[in-house]
């Protein structure tokens, strides 16, 4: 008589479902995964873990997951070969550009390919080999302001600085609400859990929103603000910095340029011009300025409601200037 044993281990990865990359623990019978669990030894994410990422197992086990190539044939899909598969993609893109050119190609890039470096790397051939200048992707939908004013300030695209919510003593929120969506462009598990730490240690909170969000209920204070005039807004900030002369870039001064053409952009800013078109009082915006300056470790932090408006590029680029000012 043959008895078979099953066999049990546990296996640690890193979630790849988004930028927070919480630890997973998965608990395996016969290399089926049947528990997911965060990593509570994890020195990042310290156990944390979203309702996406327990359910991995069942995503990959899924039924209805598309395992092969599809053709669709006589109205209905059906599985095909992966050499069948390229020939018909090389077939209906040729038909299109010989018909139309090459701009009337389109690529789109999903956020998933952010996560993987052999995805990286064949995205720019292939990108190449359509000849369209039509790219698009999760970042020109959500982030390409930060990209764009990043590459300006910094030098690259990517040079996207990161709020250093565990540390600071004010963070100010502009355009985000991490208490229901985790926040990003900060890879930071648990958003919810690091600001309750962060008033905990006696830190404010401060949420710039034109809607009292979740993370603005639990916030110290929330600034209600006319959606889509966070540009102003900032640049009323940086006004007030060089007005009350509160700039005081310390060790950055050396890394800096162009502080008096900022101070001149920064003049028809003022409080009261701003207060009009913003909908916060002058009065508020000086003391929002006077706490960011005065704070011993303050930070500021833009997001999508920040990029995803008419001066996004504007708003992007002064959130890092108000931090680098003070």
């Amino acid at each position: 008589m043959y008895i078979r044993l099953m066999s049990e281990r546990l296996a640690y990865r890193t979630c790849p479902l988004c930028e927070a990359t919480c630890g997973l623990e998965l608990r395996l019978v016969d290399e089926d995964v049947k528990v997911i669990r965060g990593d509570s030894e994890n020195p990042f994410s310290h156990g944390f873990v979203c309702p996406k990422g327990t359910v991995l197992g069942r995503l990959h086990d899924d039924p209805d997951r598309v395992r092969a190539p599809l053709i669709k044939r006589d109205g209905v899909h059906v599985e095909a070969t992966w050499d069948e598969a390229f020939t018909e993609i090389h077939r209906r893109i040729n038909e299109v550009k010989d018909r139309h050119g090459s701009q009337a190609l389109a690529l789109y890039i999903g956020n998933p390919n952010a996560h993987s470096y052999q995805n990286n790397l064949a995205i720019r051939p292939l990108a190449k080999s359509l000849g369209s200048p039509n790219i698009f992707s999760a970042s020109t939908l959500d982030q390409m302001p930060k990209h764009v004013s990043s590459g300006y300030m910094f030098g690259s695209p990517s040079t996207i600085p990161v709020p250093d919510i565990d540390r600071t003593d004010l963070l100010v929120i502009l355009g985000a609400n991490p208490y229901e969506s985790n926040g990003s462009l900060a890879t930071a598990p648990d958003w919810p859990g690091r600001l309750e730490a962060l008033r905990s240690r006696r830190g404010r909170v401060v949420v710039v929103d034109p809607r009292r969000t979740k993370t603005a209920e639990n916030a110290d204070q929330h600034i209600p603000i006319v959606p889509g005039t966070d540009a102003a807004l900032l640049m009323a900030i940086v006004h007030v910095l060089f007005d009350e002369s509160l700039v005081n870039p310390g060790r950055l001064a050396a890394h800096l340029s162009g502080l008096d053409e900022v101070a001149t952009a920064a003049l028809p800013f003022d409080p009261k011009t701003v207060g009009a078109i913003t909908g916060i009082d002058s009065e508020t915006i000086r003391s929002l300025a006077r706490e960011i300056a005065s704070a011993e470790r303050a930070a500021v932090y833009g997001r999508i409601g920040t990029h995803t408006v008419e001066f996004g590029t504007i708003a992007s680029w002064a959130v890092d200037v108000v931090t680098a000012l003070t």
